[in-house]
């Protein structure tokens, strides 16, 4: 029997694959082992030899997402973020940072999309939408939609399918640089520092600059 092993999170945070012995183990029955990420192949290796790294049988290959023709006139004024409502999502920074944005910024709203069952995180404005869970398609139609978008993320995120779909669909976006975030997106900001500062300055920039946003 050929087994096929893919990733699609952290192999170093997985049972069964968090010691050197476990994934020594793997490499050695399994005919591929593919990853999602360059980071999340980068945590398989560490700690193990150079005959793992040369190893033909560890490939990456990405999530990806359709590229449809983007209608840049029908952009609003939107900030949005997607995900989890929680401090290892980053929903906090966002969260203090959009409403000094809306307070300051009277034509622009926040777009929140997302749950959190444990939910300790309030936000309010009057120019701050809280759309709850919402399916796929009505996510993409709203990034369509959408001038910002930012995941803010504290996690390592093994590689990050909102940044990734928010980019596809012609989003400014800033991430921050955790996991394998930056390999989702080709043109964008990346913050070397996580904070609620740097959030707002990256959408304020975005915002002060309508060059630079288109």
């Amino acid at each position: 029997t050929k087994i096929v092993l893919y990733f699609h999170n952290d192999p170093l945070t997985m049972s069964g694959s968090q010691t050197r012995t476990d994934r020594e183990y793997l490499l050695n029955i399994a005919s591929k082992i593919i990853f999602n990420s360059q980071w999340s192949k980068k945590r398989f290796l560490e700690k193990l030899d150079n005959s793992a790294v040369n190893s033909d049988k560890l490939l990456v290959i990405y999530q990806s997402s359709d590229k449809p023709k983007i209608n840049f006139n029908s952009k609003k004024k939107w900030i949005t973020f997607v995900g989890k409502l929680n401090t290892a999502k980053g929903y906090d920074l966002f969260g203090r940072a959009i409403i000094k944005i809306l307070r300051k910024y009277k034509k622009w709203y926040g777009i929140v999309i997302g749950d959190e069952p444990r939910q300790k995180l309030f936000f309010n404005h009057k120019r701050l939408k809280k759309l709850g869970f919402l399916n796929h398609k009505k996510v993409l139609n709203i990034y369509s939609r959408t001038n910002i978008a930012v995941a803010c993320s504290r996690w390592n995120e093994p590689l990050g399918r909102t940044s990734l779909e928010a980019s596809s669909r012609g989003c400014a976006t800033i991430i921050s640089n955790r996991g394998g975030l930056p390999e989702t997106i080709t043109h964008g900001i990346i913050l070397k520092k996580l904070s609620v500062k740097s959030v707002y300055d990256s959408i304020s920039n975005l915002i002060n600059n309508p060059r630079r946003l288109k």
